[in-house]
C-alpha cells in the first residue's frame, strides 16, 4: 500500500495527531500501545508478523466521512449558521459566495465561523468501529469534503485518526472525485462509512460499506452493489425527532388564547371557540418556527447545557437543513391559520414572531430584559385570544397575566442559575452570573404577591360584577390556588429540583395539573353555580 503522502497533488493529507492532547476529550482513547520487540517476536525469538507486516492478508485502512457519519451534523452548514449568527446581514455575502462555487463558499465561511469544533455531535457508534478498527492495527482515515483546516480541527479530537483528506480551496472532495482520491490513495482497497447518496460513487469503489444513518434510497442503491454492507440506522423515528424539535408539548402555552372566552361570558359560543381555535393552530405552527431559529442560533449554547445539549438540532438527531427547509412552510401554514381568523388575529402573530425573534436574536442576553420579554409573549397570546373573539376584556388582566409570567419567567432563570452552580459551570449565552440568584428570587417573589393582589382587585373591581358569573363567590378561589401553585414552583426552584420551564414542568407535574383542575371547577362554578338546586 503507497504511502498516504502520495495522493495527487491538488490534496493535501496532513498527520491530524499533531497537536492533539491526551486527556482533551471526555470520549477520546489512546491508542493501542505498540508491541515491544519481544511480544512481537512472539517472546523466543521467532518473527511474528504484525498486521502491517503480513503480505497475505493487507490491512484494509477505515475511511470515515465527516458530515452526517463521524459528526451527527453538516460542518458547512454549521458555519453558516455561526456566521448568520454574528451578522445576519451577511447572508448577502454568503449568496455571493455560493454563485463562485461551492470550494470558494466553505472557505470563506469556514474562515468567518469561528466553530468550536469541539462540542459538534459525534455519532459514538462510528467513534467505537474506529477505536476498533485502530486497535486492530487498522489506519483511520478521514475522508471530507470539508475545509482542510476544519477537518484537521475535528480530527485532533480523535486520536484514532492518523489522516485527513480534505478540500482546498480548488477542489470539493465529494463524490466521485473522493472516490478517485481514494483509490490512489488505496490502491489495494479500503472500507468505507458514509450516509448520503453523494457517497455511492465511494461505496462503489470501496470493500465494505457502512451506512450511518443513511436514507432508504440510500440504503436500496447501496445494496445493488452487492458488498459486504453494515447499517447504522437512525436510533430514533423521524416523528418523535420532529415533535421534539417542533416544541409541539410548548403548544400548551397556547392555551392562553382560549382564556378570554370564559372571562367574556362567551362559554357556549361556539364561533369564539372556532375563531380561538384557528388563532391557536396558526400561533402554534409560527411558534414552532420560532423555536427552530432560536435552537440554530443557540447550538453552541445548548451543546454545552446539560438538558438542552439533548434538543434533536444541539444534539444532531435533526440536521440543519431539514429544519432550514421547514421554516418557510411553517409560517405559510401559520399565517394561514391566522388569516382565517382575521386581520387582527394576522397582526398579533406577526407581532408575536417579531418580538420572538428579537428575544432570541439579541435580547435573550440582556439581564431584566429577558424575562419581561418572556411574560410579554406570553401576554400577547392571551391578546391573539381576545382579537380572535372580538371581546372586550378588562385592563386588569393583561397587567395581572404580565405580573404571573414575569414570575414563572424569573423561576426559569433562577432555575438555570441554580442547576449551573450545582453542576459546576457558567451560564453560557445568558447575561446573568451566579451572584444574581438573590436578584431573581426576589424579583420573581415580589412578581408572585403582585400577581395574586393584582387578581384580587380584579374581582373585587370587575369580576364579582361582570353579568356572567351566576356564583361569583367561586372566584375567591383563584387567587389561592394561582398563590399556591406560583409557590410551589418557586420552592423547587430553590431546591434545584425545578425543570428548565416551570410551565412544561407543570403539565408533568401532579400537584400542578390538581391545582388547574381545582381552577377550571373554580371558574365553572362560577358560571354555572348560581343555577344548580342549592339548599336553602
Amino acid at each position: 500500500m503507497p504511502a498516504v503522502g502520495s495522493l495527487a497533488p491538488r490534496l493535501r493529507v496532513t498527520d491530524a495527531k499533531r497537536r492533539w492532547r491526551p486527556g482533551m476529550y471526555h470520549h477520546a482513547t489512546s491508542i493501542v500501545p505498540e508491541q515491544d520487540e519481544k511480544s512481537r517476536s512472539g517472546g523466543a525469538g521467532r518473527p511474528v508478523a504484525t498486521p502491517r507486516e503480513s503480505a497475505s492478508s493487507p490491512i484494509r485502512p477505515l475511511v470515515l466521512d465527516l458530515d452526517g457519519t463521524l459528526l451527527r451534523t453538516d460542518v458547512l452548514l454549521e458555519c453558516i449558521v455561526a456566521v448568520l449568527r454574528r451578522n445576519p446581514l451577511a447572508l448577502f455575502s454568503i449568496l455571493l459566495w455560493a454563485l463562485q462555487g461551492r470550494a470558494v463558499l466553505k472557505q470563506r465561511v469556514a474562515r468567518l465561523a469561528n466553530l468550536d469544533l469541539t462540542t459538534l455531535p459525534v455519532d459514538q457508534r462510528v467513534v467505537a468501529l474506529a477505536r476498533a478498527a485502530a486497535a486492530a492495527g487498522r489506519p483511520v482515515v478521514l475522508a471530507t469534503a470539508a475545509t482542510e483546516e476544519l477537518a484537521r480541527g475535528i480530527a485532533e479530537r480523535f486520536p484514532f485518526i492518523s489522516h485527513v483528506i480534505a478540500s482546498n480551496a480548488k477542489t470539493n472532495l465529494k463524490g466521485p472525485a473522493k472516490a478517485e482520491a481514494l483509490i490512489k490513495a488505496f490502491p489495494e482497497g479500503f472500507d468505507y462509512a458514509g450516509d448520503s447518496a453523494a457517497d455511492l460513487p465511494v461505496f462503489a469503489a470501496a470493500e465494505t460499506v457502512i451506512l450511518v444513518r443513511a436514507r432508504h434510497n440510500v440504503v436500496a442503491r447501496a445494496k445493488v452493489l452487492d458488498k459486504p454492507t453494515e447499517i447504522l440506522a437512525k436510533e430514533h423515528s423521524a416523528a418523535a425527532v420532529w415533535a421534539r424539535a417542533l416544541r409541539l408539548k410548548q403548544w400548551s402555552k397556547n392555551a392562553l388564547v382560549f382564556a378570554p372566552i370564559p372571562l367574556a361570558g362567551a362559554l357556549f359560543a361556539p364561533q369564539a371557540w372556532i375563531a380561538a381555535s384557528l388563532a391557536f393552530l396558526g400561533l402554534g405552527l409560527v411558534a414552532s418556527a420560532t423555536y427552530l431559529v432560536n435552537d440554530l442560533f443557540d447550538l453552541p449554547h445548548d451543546r454545552q447545557h446539560w438538558s438542552k445539549r439533548d434538543r434533536p438540532l444541539a444534539s444532531g438527531a435533526l440536521g440543519i437543513k431539514p429544519a432550514l427547509l421547514a421554516l418557510p412552510a411553517l409560517m405559510a401554514l401559520g399565517f394561514g391559520m391566522a388569516a382565517l381568523a382575521g386581520p387582527g388575529v394576522v397582526l398579533v402573530t406577526a407581532l408575536y414572531v417579531v418580538v420572538t425573534l428579537a428575544y432570541s436574536l439579541w435580547l435573550k442576553q440582556v439581564p431584566i430584559v429577558d424575562v419581561s420579554m418572556l411574560a410579554g409573549l406570553f401576554t400577547l397570546r392571551l391578546l391573539l385570544g381576545v382579537v380572535a373573539i372580538g371581546a372586550v376584556i378588562s385592563p386588569w388582566l393583561f397587567v395581572f397575566s404580565f405580573a404571573l409570567f414575569l414570575s414563572l419567567s424569573s423561576a426559569k432563570r433562577h432555575t438555570e442559575l441554580t442547576r449551573a452552580k450545582i453542576h459546576g459551570v457558567s451560564l453560557r449565552g445568558r447575561g446573568y452570573q451566579a451572584l444574581d440568584e438573590p436578584l431573581l428570587l426576589g424579583m420573581g417573589l415580589a412578581a408572585v404577591a403582585s400577581s395574586v393582589l393584582i387578581l384580587i382587585l380584579y374581582l373585587m373591581a370587575e369580576g364579582f360584577r361582570a353579568g356572567h358569573y351566576t356564583a361569583p363567590g367561586f372566584l375567591w378561589c383563584a387567587p389561592v390556588i394561582i398563590f399556591l401553585w406560583q409557590m410551589r414552583i418557586w420552592l423547587l426552584s430553590q431546591r434545584g429540583v425545578l425543570d428548565d420551564d416551570p410551565v412544561t414542568f407543570a403539565i408533568r407535574d401532579r400537584p400542578s395539573l390538581m391545582l388547574g383542575a381545582a381552577l377550571v371547577a373554580a371558574f365553572l362554578a362560577a358560571h354555572l353555580g348560581g343555577a344548580l338546586p342549592w339548599p336553602a
